[in-house]
């Protein structure tokens, strides 16, 4: 799989807090992982979005994640709120995230994410053009 990373988003990473920025290159490699692992998924490019780190592939969703100091004790993980991915997220997995409404996924900063379920959720939205007719988008 070809990365191809605007400078730009190393920026927004090295700008947050200590605690946060371990826990936001904690997501970063989760998605780059879990994008490495997708069969067919050649090309992943990692830009700025509405001053966020995003990920978008030639099938997939934007995936974005950020920090907001007035939230400090979360960050997040954003889907595009009009698709079904977060809807399916909350019937496959219930209560083993914290939602926003049908666009997020909250993170304590002192929590211990699931990965593997979170993993699942990744390679939905990298791949949601492909799976969106699905039942429970494959899952």
């Amino acid at each position: 799989m070809e990365l191809i990373s605007d400078p730009k988003v190393e920026e927004v990473f090295k700008n947050y807090p200590k605690l946060v920025k371990q826990q936001m290159r904690h997501l970063r490699k989760l998605v780059l992982k879990t994008a490495s692992e997708i069969e067919g998924l050649e090309k992943l490019e990692e830009t700025l979005k509405w001053g966020e780190p995003s990920y978008v592939t030639k099938n997939g969703s934007t995936l974005r994640m950020d920090w907001k100091a007035k939230n400090p004790e979360q960050y997040a993980m954003y889907f595009k709120c009009t698709s079904k991915l977060v809807p399916t997220f909350k019937t496959i997995f219930k209560d083993k995230f914290d939602y926003e409404k049908n666009r997020a996924i909250r993170f304590k900063l002192n929590e211990e994410i699931p990965e593997t379920e979170l993993k699942q959720c990744i390679a939905m939205a990298l791949t949601y053009h492909k799976i969106k007719q699905l039942s429970l988008l494959g899952a």
